[in-house]
C-alpha cells in the first residue's frame, strides 16, 4: 500500500481484510529512533490488522527522532519537555483520525503499540481520549499524568485494555516507574495486564510472544 501524505511520517504493512473496514495497530518508536524501527514486528503479527509505523515529528542530529526533548544535561538528571509531549499527544490523536479516514480503517478498533517514549505518549493518548483507542501494548514506558488532559479521571475506559511490560534490569527507565502502572490501571478500572522479563531496555523474543497472544485475543 502507498502511503498517503499525511500529517506525520509513516509506512505501512495492509490488512488482508478487503471487504470491510480492516482494524488498526499505530506503532510509536522510541527516542533517537525511526518508524522503520517497530515495523520489524509487522510482519509476525495477526494479518487482518493494518499496520501504520509512525515517524516522530521532532528530528534529531545526526539522525533518529524524537516525540519531544530531553535534556541530559539538567542538573538534576534528566528533563523533558511536557510542552512538547503534550503537542505530540495531540498530533498523534489527530493523525489517527487522519489515517484512518484516509485509508478506510475501522475507528472502533484501533490498538497502539509503543516503545519507551513512544508507550508514555500512547499511554496520554488513551488515557486523554480513550474513546478513540481499544488497546494499548505499553513496552518499557511509564505513564507521565504530566501529559495526561487534566479530566482524565472522568473518561469512560470501559473500552480500553492495556498489556504493559518492562525489564526488570532496564538501565534507561527503571522498572519501579513501570511498576506503578498496575495500580493507577486498577484506580481507574480499566482492564490491563502487566509483565516484566529478564532483559534490559528492549524487547525479549518471550515479550514479543506474550503481548502478540495478548493482542489476537482483544482485536
Amino acid at each position: 500500500m502507498t502511503t498517503a501524505p499525511l500529517s506525520l511520517e509513516h509506512i505501512i504493512r495492509p490488512s488482508s481484510i478487503t471487504t470491510s473496514k480492516p482494524p488498526v495497530l499505530f506503532m510509536f518508536h522510541g527516542y533517537g529512533s525511526n518508524e522503520e524501527d517497530l515495523f520489524s514486528f509487522a510482519e509476525e503479527l495477526p494479518k487482518e490488522l493494518c499496520i501504520i509505523s509512525v515517524r516522530a515529528p521532532y528530528p534529531m542530529q545526526p539522525y533518529g527522532n524524537a516525540w519531544y526533548a530531553i535534556n541530559f544535561e539538567a542538573e538534576k538528571g534528566k528533563w523533558n519537555d511536557e510542552e512538547q509531549a503534550a503537542l505530540s499527544r495531540d498530533k498523534i490523536k489527530d493523525f489517527i483520525d487522519e489515517a484512518c479516514s484516509t485509508y478506510g480503517l475501522d475507528q472502533t478498533n484501533v490498538s497502539l503499540l509503543g516503545f519507551s517514549q513512544g508507550t508514555i505518549l500512547s499511554y496520554a493518548v488513551a488515557l486523554s481520549y480513550p474513546e478513540k483507542i481499544k488497546n494499548v501494548i505499553a513496552l518499557s514506558g511509564y505513564i507521565n499524568e504530566n501529559i495526561i488532559l487534566d479530566n482524565y479521571k472522568e473518561n469512560d475506559y470501559s473500552h480500553l485494555s492495556i498489556y504493559a511490560s518492562h525489564g526488570n534490569v532496564d538501565q534507561v527507565i527503571p522498572v519501579s516507574w513501570a511498576q506503578k502502572a498496575p495500580e493507577f490501571l486498577k484506580s481507574l478500572d480499566i482492564d490491563h495486564l502487566y509483565q516484566e522479563f529478564p532483559v534490559g531496555h528492549g524487547v525479549a523474543p518471550q515479550n514479543f510472544y506474550a503481548f502478540k497472544e495478548w493482542l489476537s485475543h482483544k482485536i
